[in-house]
C-alpha cells in the first residue's frame, strides 16, 4: 500500500467522522426537545463525567492517548450542549 493509498483511507475516515458528528448533532436536537418538555437542564454534570470516564477507558483499551480522546469528546459535548441551548432559545449562553 502506498502513502497515497493510506492518505485516501484517512480522507475516507475523516469524511466518516464528520458525518458521524453531524448525526450526533441531530441527536442533540432530539435530546433538547425532550429536555425542554421535561424541564431538564441542558448540562448534566453526571452524564458528562460518566461519558468522559467511559471514553477514557475505551481509549486505554484501544491503546490510544486517553487524555486526547477525552479532549475530543469534551469538544463534542460542548457542541451538543450549544446545539441544545440554541433549541431552547438560550443561544450562546454559557
Amino acid at each position: 500500500m502506498t502513502i497515497e493509498d493510506m492518505r485516501k483511507e484517512i480522507d475516507r475516515l475523516d469524511h466518516d467522522i464528520v458525518r458521524l458528528i453531524s448525526c450526533r448533532q441531530e441527536l442533540a436536537v432530539k435530546i433538547a426537545r425532550i429536555k425542554i418538555s421535561k424541564g431538564l437542564p441542558i448540562h448534566d454534570e453526571g452524564r458528562t463525567t460518566a461519558m468522559l470516564e467511559s471514553v477514557f477507558n475505551r481509549a486505554v483499551e484501544y491503546k490510544i492517548d486517553p487524555v486526547s480522546v477525552q479532549k475530543i469528546f469534551d469538544v463534542l459535548i460542548d457542541m451538543s450542549e450549544q446545539r441544545q441551548r440554541e433549541c431552547s432559545g438560550e443561544g450562546n449562553l454559557p
